[in-house]
């Protein structure tokens, strides 16, 4: 491979080559969490809701995995934007190390915390136990999880991306197809109910490990992990944190606003914790899709920064941002025609069906703007500027949108949470466009000073 061609092939080939596999993979990624849920509503009400309670936790183990190898991969693309591949070895092979530390933590502390953490929002016990059930089994592939995650972000910093697109696939397929057979008991396998969705995920998750450790042996990549890579090495542990650190926390961020606004809405009704879950099931086909645009652009960007191209970098985050306003355009139109159409793949009952329908025709008034914030936050990242990303991430997460719920669901009741949604995007949007203004005059971005 051409290992420049990330600064010599023009801006949007390039983008639409390194996203378009990984858009096709989250697209499949978001059609196994629809499936997913859609076969633990089967079960019953009281499964959903315990996998919506459930979800925060599971997020902010994906969250640490996620964020960290975005740490990886921003090291490992600037060091070979610089011609260093010493360092690029040594950020690869640290990043793993440290990924297996989390992964073994990560266990041990969600499964202790996951009963006290469901009766925080519920006192029905139903819900808990079957909570626990789905979590024990889930939270037990951590390590295995947060592994397979770094390993995808080291392929996508070398350009590897069909690679990554093939083994997320598998697993997604994989997952899909377990899904019925190990929940419901077909064929010789026994119903295993709550049990059978998290295992179905796990396995899922190994899959593309897997694949990844056969492709990283059978087809050399421009980086190595290497034993003698292992010592401990200050200035790449801090540049793999630096960014890392920040992007865990833009991921972990939005557990801890589901939490704030399942107990805002539980005063009113379970019905509105169901529909808060499923609305975040649904928006997985949206900012999954656009979060395949922005890994794609990612080692693109951080790579032309680590070469010296400023003008370049300025070129592709206008690139992205354009992509990725297109499919929330196409995701806010869907989500206005049908709404209740969506929400009644995951429940049978009518009152939740309407309200669930009003609330995303609410929320999706701030899919389009919200696009600014995705890709600003993105691009920091593949420039090694976590924290102006992290910034970002609060104001959509926490500062903004926590106070508006509650203050307007006083007045509005459950739909004042879903109003401040889309308040929350354009508030933040102006945010990440000033934010993002300010750090790419400080890279020295032509046009940005």
């Amino acid at each position: 491979m051409n290992e420049t061609f990330m600064k010599e092939r023009p801006v949007l080939p390039l983008i639409f080559s390194m996203a378009l596999p990984m858009v096709v993979s989250m697209l499949v990624n978001s059609l196994y969490n629809i499936v997913d849920s859609f076969f633990v509503a089967q079960i019953s009400e009281d499964a959903m809701t315990a996998l919506s309670l459930v979800f925060p936790v599971q997020n902010f183990i994906n969250a640490v995995a996620i964020g960290f190898g975005v740490g990886i991969n921003a090291a490992i693309a600037f060091h070979l934007g610089a011609q260093d591949k010493e360092k690029a070895d040594r950020a690869a092979t640290r990043g793993m190390l440290l990924t297996g530390v989390h992964g073994v933590i990560m266990t041990v502390v969600c499964i202790a915390a996951i009963r006290p953490f469901l009766r925080m929002f519920t006192e029905a016990e139903q819900v808990v136990e079957l909570g626990v059930r789905y979590a024990v089994i889930a939270f037990s592939f951590a390590v295995i999880i947060a592994e397979s995650l770094a390993f995808e972000k080291i392929f996508q910093a070398v350009g590897r991306m069909k690679v990554t697109m093939l083994s997320l696939l598998c697993g997604c397929i994989a997952n899909i197809i377990l899904d019925p057979i190990l929940i419901f008991g077909l064929g010789p396998f026994p119903e295993m109910g709550m049990e059978g969705a998290a295992l179905a995920t796990g396995i899922g998750q190994v899959l593309p490990l897997a694949i990844y450790i056969a492709v990283y042996f059978i087809s050399p990549i421009p980086v190595k992990i290497r034993r003698s890579a292992m010592k401990a090495d200050r200035k790449i542990d801090r540049q793999l944190y630096t960014v890392g650190i920040p992007a865990i926390l833009n991921i972990a961020l939005p557990s801890l606003m589901i939490s704030a606004l399942n107990t805002i809405l539980s005063v009113y009704s379970q019905s509105y914790i169901v529909i808060l879950g499923i609305y975040y099931k649904l928006q997985t086909f949206l900012y999954l899709p656009a979060n395949g645009i922005i890994q794609g652009m990612r080692p693109v960007i951080g790579y032309n920064y680590g070469a010296g191209e400023g003008e370049r970098v300025s070129k592709i985050y206008k690139v992205t941002l354009g992509m990725t306003a297109v499919i929330m355009a196409v995701g806010m139109v869907i989500c206005l025609m049908v709404p209740e159409g969506l929400i009644g793949m995951f429940t049978e009952n009518s009152q939740t069906v309407e309200a669930g329908g009003r609330a995303l025709r609410i929320i999706s008034a701030g899919f389009v703007i919200s696009a600014v914030s995705v890709t600003s936050s993105g691009a920091l990242e593949g420039i090694g500027k976590g924290v102006p990303s992290l910034v970002i991430s609060v104001f959509r997460y926490v500062a903004v949108i926590i106070p508006a719920a509650f203050l307007l669901s006083r007045s509005m009741g459950a739909d004042g949470v879903w109003h401040a949604f889309w308040i929350t995007e354009v508030i933040t949007a102006a945010a990440a466009f000033a934010v993002f203004r300010k750090s790419a005059a400080e890279v020295c971005i032509p046009g940005r000073k």
